[in-house]
């Protein structure tokens, strides 16, 4: 896989990342997900829910290999 040059500022990934969390997913979780990773493309915001960091990014990222991840723990 290239590399790949960063869009966004790690600070404004994890802006955006937060807001796209408060705003789309949180509403969406359920309260078996307390504890488990959030892995979100802050662009189109998908995103993947996973006990395990890994797993969830790696799902996100097959569904969307250029997704800008920002990952968060509920």
């Amino acid at each position: 896989m290239p590399a790949t040059e960063p869009r966004r500022t790690p600070e404004e990934l994890a802006r955006l990342g937060s807001e796209v969390f408060e705003r789309r997913v949180r509403p969406m979780l359920q309260p078996e997900d307390d504890g488990k990773f959030v892995a979100l493309d802050v662009q189109t915001g998908d995103y993947e829910v996973d006990e395990d960091d890994y797993t969830a990014v790696s799902r996100l990222r097959a569904r969307n290999p250029a997704a800008e991840a920002w990952l968060g723990r509920v």
